[in-house]
């Protein structure tokens, strides 16, 4: 019998027009039909009109065309969440050169890597976060400027580069696991898929709430759904617990970029209100679904799906509406078929691990390869599917559920964690022999990141110490909150270690805790 597929109703699987996928051709067009409808709100209080946006991004893409970017180039976005990371991001898109934004956590070693990666020679940049490019090695980088240069003479712009579906609209940075991060070329066909399959419930001219930052799919490809509905996006740093509901009032907003992790959890936790059901939200992405999570749609009044997805693919996995499988991520959707295998690529029974492998019926669809890193690519998309690295099982009716990461990313707080960054930062530390990283459970959800320590010998180390050193060479969110100082890190017989044993001890009676001890760590506001 063929697997069951799930077809949400708003979504298509035939290649789309140019002016529905490609940024470019959807502003040009929509700033015709609907010049005085409002396309952007931002938490500020400054919004655009369609007519105004599209004037802002040619006035912004000839700043760009005018330090000599052009179709194909790469450009760095370095800003927080507003108006100039979108605006940058599409200014670029609007000369067909390629949207790289990068985390503003990072900092060290790993914003070096990333920058270099991309190869850019222009980066927008929030003045507050330049002062960390200071000895950095960057031969690609010429020119670094603020977003107030973003203001040039549109009546010169070149606008004539013709964009395509297939051409590549962005290069997001993924947590590297078994080496640095690696940067997933992503075509405009990709982010149009990922954008119609999670958020396509929004109907002609409605408005979503952006609180997922824009270096993550979860936060362009709600931006993006509102281009392609006509809509609206109303764009916050960040999720808040305390604002949400304010905000999705404020915006008008039918649904959000999504509840992921502890979000939906938190939210619940909220002391109920005579008027938790009069709000505008409809729609809602949830991950995970749960015994907790499923009370949400009841209580302020939307209905919810949920899925799978990661940066590379375009959400292959969804779920049915108002699922009542916890746990569950749906059925392969329409356009794409899914298998479990093993290491060797042989599909396993079902009810048996395996990883998720994918591929989709409309080329495209799917990432493009990891930026100049062929041999990585090769490994991921071998045999023809794109390898997703992550252990699912499926149920007789056809129902993926996600069991772990194959890979060593730590889940931490809406953040994956790349063990291998966390590891290299406390390598270079002199009292430090050898490391490794991995995730514990946490007391809220997902994973905390704890690091076992060998020091060297006739040396000794101090756990607060380590995490003073460790604070600015790491984003916040990588800075391990646990520390074990041990005698020896097992190893298996070709002399890997054993990670399994620290993982399955998880926090014992010697472990160093940093929030314990008073260091708390929190995202910066620029």
């Amino acid at each position: 019998m063929a697997p069951a597929v799930h077809r949400p109703p708003w979504f298509d699987p035939k290649t789309p027009a140019r002016e529905d996928c490609v940024l470019k051709a959807m502003l040009d067009v929509r700033a015709a039909r609907h010049p005085d409808r409002r396309v952007a709100l931002f938490e500020d209080g400054r919004s655009w009109t369609y007519a105004e946006c599209r004037d802002e991004v040619r006035r912004a893409a000839a700043a760009l065309q005018a330090l000599g970017v052009k179709k194909g180039d790469r450009v760095i976005a370095w800003l927080p969440t507003g108006s100039p990371l979108i605006l940058t991001w599409f200014a670029a898109n609007y000369l067909g050169a390629i949207f790289v934004p990068l985390n503003t956590a990072y900092r060290g070693k790993v914003l070096e890597h990333v920058i270099n990666k991309a190869a850019a020679a222009v980066m927008v940049a929030h003045p507050e976060l330049v002062s960390r490019l200071t000895d950095l090695e960057t031969p690609f980088l010429r020119h670094v400027v603020g977003a107030e240069a973003l203001q040039g003479d549109a009546s010169g712009l070149d606008d004539s580069a013709v964009v395509e579906h297939w051409d590549i609209q962005s290069i997001i940075y993924t947590s590297g696991t078994t080496g640095p991060s690696k940067g997933v070329l992503s075509p405009y066909l990709q982010l149009y898929t990922t954008a119609v399959t999670v958020y396509g419930y929004m109907k002609e001219g409605e408005s979503i709430l952006v609180n997922l930052p824009l270096f993550h799919v979860g936060g362009t490809s709600a931006t993006y759904c509102a281009l392609v509905r006509s809509g609206m996006f109303y764009v916050v740093d960040g999720f808040s617990t305390t604002k949400f509901w304010d905000q999705v009032r404020a915006g008008d907003c039918v649904t959000t970029s999504g509840l992921i992790g502890v979000m939906a959890a938190f939210l619940l936790k909220c002391e109920p209100r005579p008027d938790d059901r009069d709000n505008p939200l409809k729609w809602l992405t949830m991950m995970p679904i749960n015994e907790q999570t499923v009370q949400l749609g009841p209580r302020f009044g939307f209905d919810y799906i949920s899925g799978f997805n990661m940066t590379e693919v375009s959400s292959p996995l969804v779920t049915g509406t108002n699922t009542q499988v916890f746990g569950g991520c749906g059925r392969p959707r329409s356009g794409v078929t899914c298998r479990l295998v093993d290491e060797h690529d042989v599909e396993v029974p079902n009810g048996s691990p395996g990883e998720l492998i994918v591929r989709t019926d409309a080329p495209w669809a799917m990432n493009a390869g990891y930026d100049g890193m062929p041999e990585a690519t090769a490994l991921a998309w071998r045999n023809g599917w794109f390898h997703t690295g992550d252990l699912f099982r499926k149920d007789a009716e056809d129902n993926y559920f996600f069991l772990d990461r194959i890979k060593d990313t730590v889940r931490r707080r809406g953040e994956n964690v790349s063990s291998f960054e966390v590891e290299a930062a406390v390598l270079t530390h002199p009292e430090v022999d050898e490391v490794i990283a991995v995730g514990v459970k946490s007391e809220i959800e997902e994973q905390e990141v704890l690091i076992a320590v060998r020091v060297k010998a006739g040396h000794s180390l101090d756990p607060r110490a380590l995490i003073e050193f460790l604070i600015p060479k790491l984003a916040y969110f990588m800075v391990p909150r646990y520390v074990r100082i041990v005698d020896e890190i097992p190893k298996t017989e070709t002399n890997k270690p054993r990670k399994v044993v620290f993982r399955d001890q998880g926090v014992t009676a010697d472990t160093w805790d940093r929030e314990s001890a008073g260091i708390t760590l929190h995202r910066e506001r620029l």
